[in-house]
């Protein structure tokens, strides 16, 4: 069955960037010259999602925003006759069908997976989490995308983590399936030492069947006494299988200092406006 459908969960505070995060959104952080929120957009256009419902909170407007038309700003360009920058200005607003609902206590990202039940209306839909921006010519929800079509199982986007850091993340028992594709049969959230699995965790894309919903309706809180989506899905993945997808592509985390740093150096130096001046500067700069 193709994927259609996407869910962007963009509720978070942002505080471990306050104070960037605290009048703007922190999905609204530009990565040089576009929003970071509007990179996870265009990665699911690119996997060919037609339908996105972005789950917001108090104070994210801008995000709405940023994806509606602007008649002052577009008849200002066209005055200007800045047509480029019209058309480009246009197009944003005419990515995909964009919804939005409240996730009017942030209570986790299962819970802002559970608001999206409506959306999904019995189909299987694509997860791209709100902090993370994946820069690869190949979109990342893509080949997860693929993979669902494939196996017919959940499937999750993962990475290899360094162990120190595993504890930020959660760790899974895998098994190789074929070239970068896994069978993921048991996960843990922010795992403890002797908890580990292996060193693979999942960042950043999901993809899911609809029963997600019965698993997140009946599941209590975990780490942090948040819903946590790993919680249901480490029930999907024992009960039925799940499918590990060892994407292409660099992940940055939005909802970091040094991550937002990263994004930001990388698609800078392959700007077609700036990218060679830029690349000239950062050889210049003395540590």
């Amino acid at each position: 069955m193709k994927i259609k459908k996407a869910v962007i969960p963009a509720a978070g505070l942002g505080t471990r960037v306050l104070p960037a995060s605290k009048a703007m959104p922190k999905e609204m952080l530009p990565i040089v010259d576009k929003p970071a929120i509007q990179y996870i957009v265009e990665e699911a256009v690119r996997s060919g999602i037609e339908d996105i419902l972005i789950i917001t909170s108090r104070g994210k407007t801008t995000v709405e925003d940023h994806f509606d038309r602007s008649p002052e700003l577009e008849e200002r360009l066209l005055r200007a006759g800045k047509m480029q920058v019209y058309h480009e200005m246009v197009a944003i607003s005419e990515l995909a069908n964009i919804q939005y609902v409240r996730q009017k206590e942030t209570k986790g990202l299962g819970h802002a997976v559970l608001c999206a039940k409506s959306f999904a209306a019995g189909e299987p839909f694509a997860v791209l989490y709100g902090d993370d921006v994946i820069l690869s010519d190949t979109p990342a929800c893509g080949e997860l995308c693929a993979a669902y079509e494939k196996y017919g199982l959940g499937v999750a986007g993962i990475k290899p983590v360094a162990t120190e850091q595993l504890y930020k993340y959660c760790s899974l028992a895998v098994e190789p399936l074929a070239d970068r594709i896994f069978k993921v049969s048991d996960m843990v959230e922010k795992p403890k030492p002797e908890e580990v699995f292996s060193n693979y965790a999942i960042l950043g894309r999901v993809v899911l069947p609809s029963d997600i919903f019965d698993i997140l309706t009946d599941l209590p809180p975990g780490a942090g006494g948040e819903i946590q989506l790993t919680d249901a899905m480490k029930i999907l993945a024992k009960r039925d299988g799940m499918v590990g997808v060892e994407f292409s592509g660099e992940r940055y985390d939005m909802g970091n200092k040094l991550g937002i740093l990263k994004a930001i150096v990388q698609v800078g130096l392959k700007h077609p406006e700036v990218g060679n001046e830029f690349a000239e500067y950062l050889k210049s700069i003395k540590i």
